[in-house]
């Protein structure tokens, strides 16, 4: 775009293309903007007029941007988002709130987190609701990109080192996160399993069977990583994408499965199972809270991100009210 161009161009025209972007559906887009589909069109061809290019292409039942419009549209949603902060800053106020927000996590950490998010909503926010979406990725930034959802609860080592690196770059990284809680990984297996009660050693290890928790499929994880990097392998006869299914299965079968500690209660077969350690050293893991730049000046989010950090220390206090293992 020239700057004659955006001069004279309707910045009305940037709201149509950020909710077009957001929804990647015309019809929708204009739902939410109250406006109808003939005018959100004609909004994009003046748009598309403005910047030279085609901005979006039909796709099946919706639309799908073009390589411009993916650079073109975190500039504009940061924009749009600094305006609604600029003009409607108002402070989040818990009691008599009724936004609504969504979280992606795998189902253990949602085992872990949700019941003491529900307690802490259900006498401080009464009127907020939450959305929990199953975390399929270990990379969840497209989901915060396109609005899909607010926060992200997981293990993200590649994201944490890919913006540790950027940050070196960049003086406002596009996500920020915060570290909710560590922990280490253990073998878990049935009480009766031959391996059961005795030290676990690598060669016992590597001829055992494996069960995989994979959120993408891939039946090759970190633990896979780690035996190659000693020359050796382990066998993965089965992936499964939930901690509650993988604590099913090895309880009833001969298949070994790795899980951090302290989510072996989530898979509600804890006293069905026996713990030993791994038999090879492995990274710890941290889970941590993900977010987009443009979320972080909103009262709302600052609650919503506080609350989460408040019932993850709940989840993992022991009825004693002391540090379970596996926890900070």
């Amino acid at each position: 775009m020239n700057e004659r161009n955006f001069r004279t161009l309707d910045l009305n025209l940037l709201r149509v293309f950020d909710e077009v972007m957001t929804e990647r559906n015309l019809t929708r887009a204009a739902h939410n903007l109250a406006m109808t589909q003939p005018a959100v069109s004609n909004a994009l061809k003046r748009l598309r007029e403005a910047m030279g290019d085609e901005l979006v292409r039909r796709s099946g039942y919706g639309v799908e941007p073009t390589p411009v419009a993916m650079l073109l549209w975190p500039t504009v949603r940061d924009a749009l988002q600094q305006l609604r902060d600029a003009l409607a800053p108002g402070d989040f106020t818990p009691s008599t709130a009724h936004n609504a927000f969504v979280l992606a996590m795998a189902d253990a950490t949602a085992a872990k987190i949700v019941p003491g998010l529900m307690d802490i909503l259900e006498t401080e926010a009464p009127g907020v609701n939450l959305r929990v979406l199953p975390l399929t990725t270990r990379d969840p930034r497209d989901l915060l990109e396109s609005g899909s959802a607010d926060l992200a609860i997981g293990h993200f080592p590649g994201v944490l080192a890919e913006l540790g690196a950027l940050h070196l770059q960049e003086n406002s990284p596009r996500f920020l996160h915060q570290r909710l809680y560590d922990g280490e990984y253990v073998v878990v297996m049935r009480r009766g399993h031959p391996l059961a009660g005795q030290p676990l050693t690598l060669d016992s290890y590597c001829a055992a069977r494996h069960l995989l928790v994979s959120f993408s499929g891939r039946a090759f994880g970190f633990v896979d990583e780690a035996l190659a990097s000693l020359s050796r392998q382990r066998r993965v006869v089965l992936t499964v994408n939930q901690f509650f299914t993988a604590g099913r299965v090895v309880a009833t079968t001969d298949l070994l499965t790795v899980l951090p500690r302290h989510f072996v209660e989530a898979t509600g077969r804890e006293h069905e199972l026996a713990l030993s350690d791994l038999p090879l050293p492995v990274p710890p893991v941290h889970v941590d809270a993900l977010w987009h730049r443009q979320a972080s000046h909103s009262s709302a989010h600052r609650w919503l991100r506080q609350t989460v950090e408040r019932a993850s220390a709940s989840g993992f206090l022991a009825d004693n009210g002391t540090p379970q293992t596996g926890a900070p």
